[in-house]
């Protein structure tokens, strides 16, 4: 699953950690949403949409 994580957490000027802490996980989770090696489980996708203000379909596109 695509995702715009690194470019809304780069325009608030955010380190992977400062978005970890605001999301209540590891650093290491905010990397793998980043990279796309881990797809957010639903209530943490509504935890971000909230975090940035956005519809959860904004920031993470199906590769299908």
């Amino acid at each position: 699953m695509k995702n715009r994580l690194k470019v809304l957490r780069a325009e608030r000027d955010w380190s992977q950690a400062d978005l970890a802490d605001r999301l209540e996980v590891s650093r290491q989770t905010v990397n793998a949403l980043e990279t796309g090696k881990y797809d957010p489980s639903l209530p943490l996708a509504f935890k971000i949409a909230r975090l940035f203000d956005q519809s959860i379909e904004t920031i993470f596109q199906d590769e299908a």
